[in-house]
């Protein structure tokens, strides 16, 4: 029996055939994001704005009653409400903004989370409150901050590893491709106005892992090839590579997909904005790495005697030596 696959054998598919015009939509592309970002800014959660957290038991009910709660919650006023089982399948855990005003008057506060409540064991008498917790604004803005720096930190960190472990113009192209992913999805949240959360820094740091590992494949081929064609132009040399990983690029990615797809299709609510960034994530990020982070290395002028060692004087001599001997 012969074994599916994906990608034929000794495919040719000219990749950097088109690595200027893709640049040019790129470049294009994290721009708009970026103004986005700067302009509608990013829709901030409870985990980055401040707000309030109320956990419930429904003491005789076998599984809490989700739907019924989000519209109790929704049609006080105080915008729709984040509901998340935890624990057994009758506690739940209801996450508020805090409502305007609420950093000069803690009252409001206080309020809010009272007439929920209320609301919450009119409609449903086996209603038990386990407790409420406030989130600042403080704190949520120094989690906002934390979270940005852990992002920054990883792409710079990755960087500063592929320059180590290849040369200066790989990490270059490593940390101008990880850009592009982080901000065409930050861009996406920042034009569907989806929920921007701790889960959402959590799903971006994921594919920047994602985008590296398809990149070092990608990369260390490169180099191997770098090693065996010394004479062929480095277009060449760059669509060979990509052609000899693209038969892993595609089983990896689409094996991820298979079950993104099913967790947006048949997953809760609760994920469904940390599933579509890593969703998007898997097609910029395999992306970036055949359009980014290899093409780049032209500009840079890397080509394949570019990290032949230089042969000194004293070496050239003995090797004459040893020839005419």
């Amino acid at each position: 029996m012969k074994l599916l696959k994906l990608v034929p054998d000794n495919t040719n598919i000219r990749f950097l055939r088109w690595r200027v015009p893709f640049y040019a939509i790129s470049l294009l592309l994290i721009a708009a994001s970026w103004g986005m970002i700067l302009t509608k800014g990013l829709n901030l959660g409870v985990d980055f704005v401040g707000g309030q957290m109320i956990r419930v038991t429904f003491v005789n009910t076998p599984a809490a009653p989700v739907a019924e709660l989000r519209e109790t919650v929704g049609k006080l006023g105080y915008g729709e409400p984040i509901i998340q089982q935890f624990g057994k399948p009758n506690e739940v855990s209801i996450r508020m903004r805090l409502p305007e005003g609420s950093a000069q008057n803690a009252d409001l506060a206080d309020q809010m989370a009272r007439k929920i409540t209320a609301a919450i064991k009119a409609d449903h008498t086996d209603a038990r409150i386990d407790g409420v917790d406030s989130v600042s604004g403080k704190v949520s803005g120094e989690l906002f901050k934390t979270g940005m720096q852990a992002l920054l930190a990883a792409m710079v960190a990755i960087s500063i590893y592929i320059w180590v472990r290849f040369e200066w113009q790989f990490g270059v192209g490593a940390l101008f491709a990880l850009v592009h992913d982080v901000s065409l999805t930050l861009g996406m949240f920042a034009l569907t106005q989806m929920e921007f959360d701790l889960n959402i820094v959590a799903a971006i740091l994921t594919l920047i892992g994602y985008s590296l590992n398809d990149t070092i494949v990608i990369y260390d081929r490169i180099r191997e090839n770098m090693k065996k064609f010394r004479k062929m132009p480095m277009p060449e040399l760059l669509d060979l590579s990509v052609n000899e990983t693209l038969s892993r690029t595609m089983v990896t990615s689409l094996s991820v997909l298979i079950t993104l797809v099913a967790l947006l299709l048949l997953g809760p609510n609760v994920i469904f904005g940390f599933t579509a960034a890593i969703t998007l994530g898997i097609f910029v990020g395999t992306y970036s790495s055949v359009y980014m982070a290899a093409p780049i290395l032209i500009w840079l002028k890397v080509n394949p005697s570019s990290f032949v060692p230089t042969e000194t004087e004293i070496e050239r001599q003995e090797r004459l030596a040893r020839e005419g001997a």
